[in-house]
């Protein structure tokens, strides 16, 4: 399932919403290397690259709500420590398994796409409004 940035998504901050469609790039990327029959190392490397640039994302939108003196940024911070910690588990499940397995796709719909579409349109867009007041 890919996901489509739209107006749905957009919060209205260039900034956030610049690295949103470039997490959901790799987020796409992820997916795609699982459902296209991959080998497992493939997958792998997306996992890593969708790391890498989540924990930059997750940086960035972080100073911008600290120096806005965002009032719920400690719990926003354990909303992305819980997306790092499901995408760590499902890395350990892919090393785990020969490739990508019918349900490590399931458990990266649950927990990266989906995820990642709430926690924009709930916590992400209330961050971009506080911001941008």
């Amino acid at each position: 399932m890919s996901i489509v940035f739209d107006k749905d998504l957009a919060t209205g901050n260039d900034l956030i919403d610049g690295q949103h469609k470039e997490l959901i790039g790799r987020v796409n990327k992820l997916v795609d290397s699982c459902t296209f029959g991959k080998e497992k190392n493939v997958a792998i490397q997306t996992l890593d690259f969708l790391m890498d640039y989540t924990v930059f994302h997750f940086d960035a939108e972080e100073k911008l709500q600290e120096e806005a003196g965002y009032p719920e940024l400690s719990a926003h911070r354990a909303q992305h420590a819980q997306f790092k910690q499901a995408v760590e588990e499902l890395k350990e499940m892919l090393e785990e398994e020969e490739g990508p397995t019918d349900a490590f796709v399931a458990a990266v719909n649950k927990n990266v796409s989906d995820w990642l579409v709430n926690h924009i349109k709930q916590s992400d867009k209330k961050v971009a409004a506080f911001v941008n007041r």
